[in-house]
């Protein structure tokens, strides 16, 4: 009865050739992951479980009368509405005639509420298709791109009017079928992922385990690009980040820029706001927006520093993306997609399972279990998974599977020639030698206690390492204690609440880093040389001649400012604000003159 973390996986064709076959073949290894998932009271509603797959064009041409050839360049927008249809279908078509994008059909989805649980069943939604038409001439990245803004506009537009309307998918290339079902059942719930006619040249599968938030049919995965195994740690500082580029991605009109306002849905997952940013990456920017690879790669990076086996092509692409976007860390296991070619990666820990199997016959099965699927009658298999930062990728239109996407992927810009030009290289500085003589005045200003003394400093400087302490804490916090504590004690980390193996030094010093920048950071979908401008150092924690330095920084780029974050004594406490305020509105004031560097 042991429940473990989400269970992924996908199956494709090396070839890109379509059959029924692979969709049964998805099916099953969801199946066999059930027990990935946890089940409700009523032991019927699941976390949720899903499948997203190419537009099945022969199934598609059947419902809507149209010939293959015709249903060959639709689209489809997969929609979860509650409340009145006709407000739902309304708001769809309206989004999609914004972006020249024509509603040409209706499909009510068919389901079978016999076999969701009772929470299930109490939550379901109304399931709508709605068939789409690209605009005349438009070409398949151009018709992605237009595809999700259309679906932004419609979000956009619900918020306003307090519409309960949630899209699963909105592509002319893909669709997902999902639902708060346990994995067994979602073929049982979607008749048509049961019709002979409903075929796949590939089909990414996903077993909900929700750990941080509750199960709903919006969480349940994939999402629209991919599906996730594990937990984004830093996702409480990737969404300030994220919310802090609003109105400066990067779009040379504004009312692009209002469209992507916010850049995020807050109330979903990490693994929904992590989709969001894949998609956001490759859909948008110069040129449609970049490649999955590589979009997946800047957002989840190898350990790159420490690793002696990357050529300088992966490792400058690594380092020029330090400054255009932090990483959103934590573990993780990926499947993914475009909808033009299909993968998985892991992040740098490599704390989640990726098996895979590749058949003579090009058949491809990868999964966080290894037998979830069956690879019996496709010739001889080869096995394997996936390590630590390791990504690949099948794609039929470029020869089939890839061991090394990222390195293809950096190979496409001079990111080394770039960050010699531009990047400047700091160093952590030397310590003071010299003891103040108001050291104990100083330690009592800071509320340095004769036990933190004793207990973790002197271990510390005696031994060159941390003291070895219980983690329980009795101590009231710091806000409720009789006693002053020091100013660290008032702020706690938050994390996810996830079960990881302990990480021991040798992986410590390979995957973690202290590595700290600080400069500009330019838009975030364009790729410039000038992206290049920061000033790094090996740590965040500066000696005195190093600030120093960072003051006088002598470079083009580089234009500092020292500000005061003092007040008189003689204002008290009442004087934080006002100082505060001050110290903004002096910040502000600074960068608008063109101070890079704030001190």
């Amino acid at each position: 009865m042991d429940r473990d973390a989400c269970g992924i996986g996908f199956v494709a064709d090396g070839a890109g050739r379509t059959g029924r076959e692979l969709v049964d073949r998805a099916l099953e290894g969801l199946c066999r992951l059930r027990h990935r998932g946890a089940v409700d009271a009523d032991a019927r509603t699941g976390d949720g479980a899903g499948l997203l797959v190419p537009i099945p064009t022969r199934f598609i041409a059947r419902e809507i009368g149209a010939t293959d050839r015709e249903a060959a360049r639709l689209g489809v927008a997969m929609v979860f509405g509650r409340g009145d249809d006709g407000d739902t279908r309304s708001a769809v078509a309206e989004a999609c005639a914004a972006e020249s994008i024509r509603v040409v059909a209706w499909r009510e989805v068919p389901a079978e509420p016999t076999a969701l649980g009772a929470r299930g069943r109490s939550t379901m939604p109304r399931m709508l298709q709605a068939i789409l038409e690209p605009p005349d001439g438009a070409s398949a990245r151009e018709s992605e791109r237009l595809a999700l803004r259309a679906r932004r506009r419609v979000e956009r537009d619900a918020r306003a009017r307090g519409a309960q309307l949630y899209v699963a998918s909105l592509s002319f290339r893909t669709i997902t079928y999902k639902a708060l079902v346990a994995a067994d059942q979602l073929a049982a719930f979607y008749p048509d992922l049961r019709d002979p006619a409903f075929e796949a040249w590939f089909a990414i599968f996903h077993q909900r385990y929700s750990t941080n938030t509750s199960p709903t049919w919006e969480r349940a995965q994939p999402f629209r690009m991919l599906c996730h195994n594990g937990e984004i740690n830093t996702i409480a500082g990737n969404v300030h980040r994220m919310r802090g580029r609003e109105g400066r991605l990067g779009f040379p009109d504004a009312s692009d820029e209002e469209l992507y306002s916010p850049v995020l849905d807050e109330d979903g997952s990490d693994s929904a706001m992590l989709d969001e940013s894949v998609e956001l990456l490759s859909r948008e920017g110069p040129g449609g927006g970049r490649d999955i690879r590589h979009a997946v790669a800047m957002l989840v990076p190898a350990a790159w520093e420490s690793d002696p086996d990357l050529s300088e092509e992966v490792r400058a692409f690594y380092r020029w993306h330090e400054s255009l976007v932090e990483p959103w860390d934590g573990p993780a296991a990926l499947v993914f997609t475009d909808g033009f070619a299909v993968g998985a990666a892991l992040d740098r820990n490599g704390l989640r399972p990726l098996r895979y199997a590749l058949c003579e016959d090009g058949f491809v099965a990868c999964a966080s279990e290894a037998g979830a699927v069956d690879t019996s009658g496709h010739g001889s298999v080869c096995r394997g998974k996936l390590g630590p930062g390791e990504m690949m990728l099948l794609d039929p239109r470029a020869g089939g599977l890839q061991r090394d996407p990222v390195a293809r992927v950096a190979r496409q810009r001079p990111y080394a020639t770039w960050l010699g030009a531009h990047r400047v290289a700091g160093s952590a500085g030397r310590p003071d030698p010299s003891v103040p003589t108001d050291l104990q005045r100083r330690q009592v200003a800071h509320a340095y206690t004769r036990e933190d003394l004793s207990l973790a400093l002197r271990p510390a400087a005696s031994s060159g390492k941390e003291p070895t302490l219980s983690m329980g804490d009795d101590a009231p916090i710091a806000p409720f204690s009789e006693h002053r504590r020091p100013l660290a004690n008032h702020f706690k980390q938050r994390f996810a609440q996830v079960t990881n193996p302990a990480i021991d030094p040798i992986r410590e010093s390979i995957v973690m880093s202290l590595q700290a920048s600080v400069g500009p950071e330019l838009n975030l979908l364009e790729e410039t040389p000038h992206h290049a401008h920061q000033l790094v150092m090996p740590q965040p924690v500066l000696q005195n001649d190093e600030l120093h330095k960072l003051r006088n920084v002598d470079h083009y780029v580089f234009d500092t400012e020292t500000l005061d974050c003092t007040w008189p004594v003689s204002e008290g406490p009442e004087g934080l604000a006002k100082a505060v305020d001050r110290l903004c509105a002096e910040a502000a004031a600074a960068v608008g003159l063109g101070v890079t560097v704030l001190i």
